[in-house]
């Protein structure tokens, strides 16, 4: 019901995507990796959401998290597998380079092979701080989004102390920039930079 309620609410406001990881709860675990009664019943689950979501319009991107967030979905490959077994059109697939850092042997290969299923992406860096000012490979990331084709939002994510349920959540302890100012700013300069060269 609230995934409906949140597709309903997204149509209203002319939004063709909802993205972000709508396949599970954030930090709820089980102390043991997903079984496939759990991945069946989330199949089932998003199959409902799909058709929701197609009767509205609406784009479903699902996000795979860092095993500290989440245990059903870690990888692009995990995530791939499961939006083939959910089989709707309007269930598709959102790239985090935060979560890709942590989980992906290889990050840019991660997205070249899944790409087909991405309508979202967010720029985040490795401390969830400014983006640029970290280690994710941004060269080959912008190099790699672009020719993959996809020509959608580009979201700077970034966190810090200021929302207090979510900071727990993702356990962020500190501020990783100056101020919000800061990383819209400058994490725009990057991305504009980075998508410019990655034309060149």
């Amino acid at each position: 019901d609230y995934m409906k309620w949140a597709i309903d609410c997204s149509a209203a406001l002319g939004a063709k995507t909802l993205s972000g990881p709508l396949h599970s709860t954030l930090g709820a675990f089980s102390g043991s990796g997903p079984t496939a009664a759990e991945k069946k019943r989330s199949v089932a689950s998003q199959r409902a959401i799909g058709d929701h979501a197609g009767e509205r319009n609406v784009t479903i991107g699902l996000e795979a998290l860092n095993r500290f967030e989440c245990y059903l979905l870690n990888t692009m490959d995990d995530l791939s597998e499961h939006i083939d077994a959910i089989d709707r059109p309007h269930i598709k697939a959102m790239y985090d380079t935060f979560h890709a850092n942590i989980e992906e042997a290889d990050p840019i290969g991660a997205y070249t092979r899944n790409h087909k299923n991405v309508v979202h992406i967010h720029i985040s860096e490795n401390d969830r701080g400014v983006p640029g000012r970290g280690h994710i490979p941004w060269k080959e990331t912008f190099s790699a989004i672009r020719k993959s084709g996809y020509d959608d939002w580009l979201t700077i994510e970034a966190f810090g102390r200021s929302l207090k349920d979510l900071a727990a959540a993702t356990k962020v302890w500190r501020d990783f920039s100056e101020s919000p100012e800061v990383v819209y700013r400058d994490g725009y300069k990057h991305i504009r930079s980075g998508w410019k060269k990655a034309g060149a």
